[in-house]
C-alpha cells in the first residue's frame, strides 16, 4: 500500500518544528489527514501550522499545534488529554523528537548524556506510555519511532546518542511483542541515515548548554522530503523496521547487522579520521561520510 491509505487519520507528530518532522507535517497534510504538532518552540510550530494550510489539504480545524516538553513527563498525560478531546482518537503517534550529539567521552560532561536518555529515550517512552492504553482499548493505532543508523551502528562523537537510539530499539521491539494479542497495533522503528536537517546544528557538544551551531555540508544527505515519503510508506503498510539512506551508507547498516567483524574494522579505520577532523576543527560530518562516499564510488 502507498501513502494513499493514511488520509482521514489523526496523526500526533513530535519534533514538528524542524528537520524530519515538519517535513512529515508538510506531507500529511496533502493527504488530508488530522494533525497535532508539538514541539517546545511554539511560534516554530505556528509557522509550520501556517504551511500546511497554505500548501496541503487541511482545513485550520484539522491541525492542533501543541507546544510538548518530552522531557516534562508530568505533562505528557495531560497532552493526550488533549488531543483526545480536540480529535477523539489518536491512529499514528510518531515519536520523532529528540537531539543528536557530537563530543568526545572524555570532554563531555554527564549532564550531556543526563539530557540524552531524557530526552530520547524516556520522554519517548513516557509519552509512549500515555497513548499505548487508548490505543489497546480501540484495540488498534500505530507507534512509529524515528530511531537512526545510530541505533543499530555506533561510531565516534555520538556515544550518549547512539546509547539513546540503541535503548530506543530495545524498547520498541520488545513493546511489539508485548502486544502481540493485539493485531491491530502495529510498532514501527524507522532508522534514517545522513538526511538533510538541522540535526546536527541541534546537537549537543561537551556541555547540553552548548550546541554544535553548525551543520555544514548537507549535500552528501538524503533529501528530507524523499525520506518522509518512504516513512509514509512504512506507516501504511505497517512495516516493524525499516533503513532508510543512500549507499554507501546503507552498506555499512548492512554489515553492522550481518558482518560486524568487518563493520568493527571498517568503523575504527574511519573513526580515526573522524576523530582527527573533529579535533582539527574540520566538520567531522562530512568529512565522514564524503570520505565514506569516495572510497565507495
Amino acid at each position: 500500500m502507498n501513502e494513499r491509505e493514511l488520509p482521514g487519520m489523526v496523526v500526533w507528530v513530535t519534533g514538528a518544528s524542524s528537520g524530519i518532522g515538519e517535513e512529515l507535517a508538510y506531507q500529511l497534510s496533502k493527504l488530508g489527514v488530522s494533525l497535532v504538532l508539538s514541539a517546545r518552540r511554539e511560534h516554530e510550530l505556528e509557522r509550520v501550522k501556517r504551511k500546511c494550510l497554505e500548501n496541503g489539504n487541511v482545513k485550520e480545524k484539522d491541525i492542533l499545534v501543541l507546544p510538548l516538553d518530552l522531557m516534562d513527563r508530568s505533562s505528557h498525560e495531560v497532552a493526550t488529554k488533549a488531543v483526545l478531546r480536540e480529535f477523539g482518537r489518536i491512529d499514528i503517534l510518531v515519536n520523532n523528537g529528540g537531539r543528536s550529539q557530537r563530543s568526545l567521552l572524555v570532554d563531555t560532561n554527564m549532564d550531556v548524556f543526563k539530557e540524552l536518555i531524557e530526552l530520547n529515550y524516556l520522554g519517548t517512552v513516557s509519552l509512549t506510555k500515555c497513548v499505548l492504553p487508548h490505543m489497546i482499548e480501540r484495540r488498534q493505532g500505530k507507534i512509529v519511532t524515528v530511531n537512526s543508523f545510530m541505533g543499530i551502528i555506533s561510531v565516534p562523537l555520538s556515544s550518549g546518542y547512539c546509547a539513546s537510539k540503541h535503548a530506543l530499539r530495545g524498547f520498541f521491539n520488545s513493546l511489539r511483542t508485548e502486544l502481540v494479542e493485539y493485531p491491530g497495533i502495529a510498532v514501527s522503528n524507522i532508522c534514517p541515515g545522513p538526511v538533510q536537517s538541522q540535526i546536527v546544528n541541534n546537537a549537543l557538544g561537551e556541555e547540553v548548554t552548548k550546541a554544535v551551531g553548525n551543520g555544514g555540508d548537507q549535500s552528501y544527505k538524503m533529501a528530507t522530503s524523499r525520506c518522509v515519503r518512504l516513512m509514509l510508506v512504512t506507516m501504511a503498510n505497517d512495516l516493524k523496521e525499516v533503513w532508510i539512506g543512500d549507499q554507501p551508507f546503507l552498506l555499512v547498516v548492512y554489515l553492522w547487522q550481518y558482518m560486524p567483524t568487518w563493520a568493527w574494522w571498517i568503523t575504527n579505520k574511519l573513526g580515526k579520521k573522524r576523530i582527527e577532523n573533529f579535533k582539527s576543527g574540520v566538520d567531522a560530518d562530512s568529512s565522514y561520510f564524503k570520505f565514506l562516499k569516495k572510497k565507495h564510488d
